[in-house]
C-alpha cells in the first residue's frame, strides 16, 4: 500500500473520508488534474482512480469534458450525499468544509 502524502493516520489504517470524496476534493482544487496526479495525491492506484471516476460520472456527480489531450472535470455540487444519514447535505457542502 502506498503511503499517503501528508498522512497523519498513524498505524490505524483508516481515514474518515472515502477515496471517492478524496477524488472530489482534489478535483475541486484542480479540475484538470491528471489521473496519475490524483492517484499520487490520494495514495491509491491509477486503476482505482479510474474506477472511482467512472462511478462518480455514472452517478451524475461528475461531468467530464475533453479539452485537447486533457480532461476537465466539473463537480455537480448540488448532488446529495448518498447515505440516509447525510442525504440532506450536498457534495458541495462537504467540499466547502474541507477546502
Amino acid at each position: 500500500m502506498k503511503k499517503m502524502a501528508g498522512n497523519n493516520e498513524g498505524s490505524h489504517g483508516w481515514t474518515f473520508l472515502t477515496n471517492h470524496m478524496h477524488v472530489l476534493v482534489v478535483l475541486a482544487r484542480d479540475p484538470e488534474l491528471r489521473i496519475r496526479d490524483m492517484a499520487e495525491q490520494i495514495g491509491i492506484t491509477q486503476r482505482a482512480v479510474q474506477r472511482i471516476l467512472a462511478e462518480l460520472i455514472g452517478e451524475g456527480i461528475l461531468k467530464v469534458k475533453k479539452e485537447g489531450r486533457r480532461n476537465r472535470y466539473t463537480i455537480q455540487r448540488r448532488a446529495r450525499l448518498r447515505h440516509p444519514l447525510e442525504s440532506k447535505h450536498t457534495v458541495g457542502e462537504l467540499i466547502d468544509l474541507l477546502d
